[in-house]
């Protein structure tokens, strides 16, 4: 049996987003009934059941623009005869003309992982990232010599010393670094070469470029000295721990926002499905993962099932027409 549970939390773990499809309303004939649920990824990998051929090539694509604007959906699936019989406000109806009769309406929930904020430092600036960096919904790591729990209540995870293999990095981690010259060396040696999307140091820029310097002599590739920011912050003239914590998270802020305003795909590295209409029935169809496929006149069609596709090759000409 499918355990949605453990596969939401092991995708939580990784700060994986995914969305989570529950059929809330089944009207006979359909292979999915109430309660059915699936977890779809944002590489388009659906894992469970709502529905077979027919629906999931239309779950998925509905969940995949659900974790691009992180809107929830709710669609149902029906006749074309029932179209329009619902209430449309807030419905996303489409025609599933390969059941006889059946409806399927279905929840579809985006669910995606915190910003990881990551502070190196045992000084008060760490105490005030972190108290902001939960105001504003992170997930807090702190790490730093003698670093306690009690110093910082909201943090989710604490650690008095510099143990890397303890963190878990993901696509939205930003890593902070500063320890105004106790270990930035070893703090940025690791963070720069970690798979970050935002890396600072909290120094001058004359602190800053000795820094570099020895990072450069160590073997520290030059394009991952250039992921560098620094002095760490926009430029607000802030001058207290709390000032210069607020101009970083600032700064963090402006970078998510321009990270969230590229494709999807670009940042996933996971095209979306390219798709095609079977020509019998009119469902969409995900050619990557398409089972029934058929030739005709050099062109290729691609069907949700094999009834589709044998009454396809007995009358092409009738379903091209």
């Amino acid at each position: 049996m499918f355990d949605y549970l453990d596969k939401a939390l092991s995708l939580q773990k990784v700060g994986q987003p995914f969305a989570l499809a529950t059929v809330v309303r089944a009207e006979r004939p359909t292979s999915a009934k109430a309660g059915a649920k699936a977890i779809i990824t944002a590489g388009g990998t659906l894992t469970g059941w709502v529905g077979g051929s027919c629906a999931q090539p239309t779950v998925i694509r509905e969940a995949l623009k659900a974790l691009e604007d992180g809107q929830p959906r709710f669609v149902r699936l029906c006749p074309p005869e029932k179209l329009g019989l619902a209430s449309p406000d807030g419905i996303i109806e489409v025609a599933l003309t390969c059941i006889s009769g059946g409806t399927l309406e279905v929840y579809i929930e985006p669910h995606l992982p915190k910003p990881q904020l990551i502070v190196i430092s045992h000084l008060p600036i760490a105490e005030a990232l972190a108290t902001l960096g939960q105001g504003l919904n992170y997930a807090i790591t702190v790490m730093g010599l003698d670093n306690t729990p009690n110093r910082f209540p909201g943090a989710d995870l604490v650690l008095d010393r510099l143990d890397f293999p303890q963190i878990t990095l993901t696509p939205q981690t930003y890593i902070i670094v500063a320890t105004h010259g106790n270990y930035d060396e070893e703090a940025l040696g690791w963070a720069l070469n970690a798979e970050a999307a935002y890396v600072a140091l909290v120094s001058s820029p004359k602190r800053a470029e000795a820094v570099l310097q020895y990072l450069r002599e160590t073997g520290v590739a030059e394009e991952r000295l250039a992921r560098l920011k620094y002095p760490a912050g926009l430029d607000i003239g802030a001058s207290t721990p709390e000032e210069i914590a607020l101009s970083i998270l600032a700064e963090i802020v402006q970078v998510r926002r321009r990270i969230s305003e590229i494709p999807t795909q670009t940042l996933t590295q996971t095209p979306m499905p390219a798709e095609a209409i079977d020509p019998v029935c009119g469902m969409t169809v995900e050619i990557a993962t398409a089972r029934y496929v058929a030739v005709h006149a050099g062109q290729t069609y691609y069907f949700c099932s094999a009834g589709c596709r044998r009454s396809f090759e007995k009358e092409p000409e009738k379903y091209l027409a």
